[in-house]
């Protein structure tokens, strides 16, 4: 008699289903699905925990309610810093994604060396952002840069610096947006644009028309990615400014950074993540619920 014959009829079914194509996935699946509470879901609840709490992030906490968000709601620095998340968000929403629209479209009617193209437009955002930022600092500083020879301190100067930082910014993330674009135009069936060039429908009206229509989950995903992503920048302006001068770049980002681990107050920095996770899920909210609607596959 086979071992597999010995074992009790209801254990085999349950080996039988234990093989199965989603228990196998599943089950490699959870190795990631611990990593990711380890250093996402507990870090996230203890945070939540924390936002309720006076404390130092060393020393005992102490809970202390909804004080913390009583005093961020009160805190000019808070608004200040949302003010500019806010006008971060419309600028990336707008500048950045006209660029990459623009950008794709050209490139679907260029034939020759278009993968050329999307590399050196590309190349910018997979270098790292430290780095990019440390170069355009001393690109535009006043002493040994742009800045020297045209007379202006351009991360120095209040009226400058948001501009400046969202300038460089930009520099690296519309080349990702241009090919995403792209990858979505070239699969909208070209049988639309010959119909419409039958019509009278010339470039232009092609793109208003056949490609945005086409395109349009993946343009609302990439509308997403940008609002989520200018509510958590930190990276760029924390190299270029660390939010100054005198606050004229400072983001949520860099407020927590300093509440918690320069004023050592990581309860108020809690709260002002929690914040930031809760405008975060406001639109990830909408937007499922929009391509639910839709039925996108995107």
């Amino acid at each position: 008699m086979s071992a597999i014959a010995a074992i009790p009829h209801r254990r085999r079914g349950i080996l039988a289903r234990l093989r199965t194509p989603e228990i196998g996935g599943w089950a490699f699946m959870v190795p990631l699905l611990l990593i990711n509470a380890l250093v996402v879901f507990v870090p996230s609840v203890l945070a939540v925990a924390a936002s309720f709490t006076d404390w130092d992030g060393i020393g005992t906490a102490s809970f202390i309610g909804l004080d913390n968000y009583v005093a961020m709601s009160q805190d000019s620095a808070f608004w200040n810093a949302f003010g500019h998340n806010v006008l971060w968000t419309v600028f990336f929403l707008v500048v950045p994604m006209a660029m990459g629209l623009f950008g794709a479209f050209t490139l679907t009617r260029i034939r020759r060396f278009r993968m050329v193209y999307r590399v050196v437009y590309f190349i910018p955002y997979i270098v790292a952002s430290v780095v990019s930022a440390s170069i355009w600092r001393l690109l535009l500083s006043p002493d040994v840069g742009l800045g020297g020879l045209v007379g202006l301190n351009f991360l120095g100067d209040p009226q400058l610096a948001l501009g400046s930082v969202a300038f460089i910014n930009n520099w690296a993330w519309w080349g990702f947006l241009l090919v995403v674009f792209l990858a979505a135009m070239q699969g909208v069936d070209p049988r639309l644009y010959e119909a419409a060039a039958l019509d009278g429908a010339g470039p232009v009206r092609q793109f208003v028309s056949v490609t945005l229509p086409a395109i349009s989950p993946t343009f609302v995903f990439l509308g997403l990615m940008t609002i989520i992503w200018s509510f958590l920048s930190f990276d760029y302006v924390y190299v270029l400014t660390q939010g100054g001068p005198a606050g004229s770049t400072d983001v949520l980002s860099t407020l927590l950074y300093r509440s918690a681990f320069g004023d050592l107050k990581a309860g108020y920095a809690s709260a002002v993540g929690v914040v930031m996770a809760v405008i975060s899920g406001v639109f990830v909210v909408a937007y499922l619920v929009i391509r639910r609607v839709r039925r996108w596959d995107v």
